[in-house]
């Protein structure tokens, strides 16, 4: 039973939410919606669960108007960034809030309340009260009482963002087991996080300013990212792109910097192009690149990240272990060729070329 969405639109206070969104999710599949802030992501689950009017557009589940039914018909549960939870009840009755509500008995909802608990990590927490409980144990509840209801639609917006970072990457090891094993019905899980996205889903739909640039497999969107936008979407860092020039068997940027096209250029027309090499793909180097000026460096985990201002614009390098790099010293850069893709110069900056699998 597939959802369908064919060009939503939402405009508030003259600022656009929704740009013709056009999607389908699948039963029994997990989509990651992956996008930065003010995406359109949180609108979008809103608008399927029936909490945001769309201004034009349709909505369509076994052939009937889903987007025509009252919130309360859509079976669809919802765990939101900010934890909601009821203060004046157990972390037990929280969970199990909605399965009463529904008139389950009194067995099951024991039963499936235990068990949803037991998933989240909370089964010694039952007795307490939600304000007796770190933020990320709230969220856990709220995550909890969503997947107790085994609902047909199942809407997850960040929903890891509140926890530490310990608890966040042991979860995400575990959350598409955890999300997958209590329903076979469709889970949409937004993220801004792009490894999340890869991790987690059967398939990734890229949202930027209210649209969708791409859709596919995590591998799809990974390697043949289709424009400039997504290509800084999904890498974090955002993939480096510089403008630069095809001719005569050369890749050129500037007059100083250059080196023999890539083998998977080769069929390429020779013009102006943008483009584009992953953190991970530019090296320090000794001799030839460019020079250019370290303007920060950020230590994340066991990687550092040094952001440098080149005269052909700024690149951001990844090396791995923890390096004490100088604000302001210079720093010469150099660039591997046979992982560099190409971009259309002008208009949303279309890919072109990328490296083959190969080459990963």
């Amino acid at each position: 039973m597939t959802l369908v969405l064919d060009k939503l639109g939402l405009a508030r206070n003259g600022e656009v939410h929704l740009d013709g969104v056009s999607a389908s999710f699948e039963r029994g599949s997990l989509t990651t919606v992956l996008g930065r802030t003010l995406a359109g992501k949180t609108t979008l689950l809103r608008a399927i669960a029936g909490l945001q009017p769309i201004d034009s557009g349709r909505m369509e589940r076994q052939g009937c108007e889903f987007g025509l039914l009252p919130p309360w018909r859509r079976d669809v549960a919802m765990v939101y960034q900010q934890f909601i939870n009821y203060p004046h009840l157990s972390v037990f009755d929280n969970v199990a809030f909605p399965l009463r509500q529904r008139g389950v008995p009194d067995a099951e909802a024991r039963s499936r309340t235990e068990t949803a608990l037991g998933m989240v990590g909370l089964s010694d927490f039952r007795a307490r009260a939600p304000t007796a409980l770190s933020g990320g144990q709230q969220q856990r509840v709220a995550l909890a009482r969503a997947l107790v209801r085994r609902a047909d639609i199942l809407l997850l917006d960040e929903p890891l963002v509140n926890l530490d970072y310990k608890l966040r990457e042991q979860l995400r090891e575990e959350f598409r087991g955890l999300l997958t094993s209590q329903s076979d019905g469709i889970v949409i899980y937004n993220t801004t996080e792009p490894a999340e996205a890869m991790m987690l889903g059967d398939r990734i739909v890229v949202m930027h300013h209210g649209r969708i640039l791409q859709a596919g497999s995590p591998k799809e969107v990974f390697e043949r990212p289709a424009n400039v936008a997504v290509a800084g979407i999904v890498n974090d860092p955002p993939m480096t792109i510089l403008h630069g020039r095809l001719e005569d068997g050369r890749v050129t940027f500037g007059n100083d910097v250059g080196f023999p096209a890539p083998k998977h250029m080769d069929e390429l027309s020779r013009g102006s192009y943008r483009f584009g090499i992953r953190a991970t793909e530019i090296l320090p180097s000794e001799t030839g690149g460019v020079i250019g000026r370290v303007e920060f460096s950020e230590v994340s985990g066991s990687e550092t990240f040094v952001h440098v201002v080149t005269p052909l614009g700024e690149a951001v390098m990844q090396l791995e272990g923890v390096h004490h790099v100088l604000t302001g010293s210079q720093m010469r850069l150099s660039f591997r060729p046979e992982r560099l893709f190409a971009f259309n110069a002008d208009g949303e900056g279309e890919l072109v070329r990328a490296p083959t699998t190969g080459e990963y």
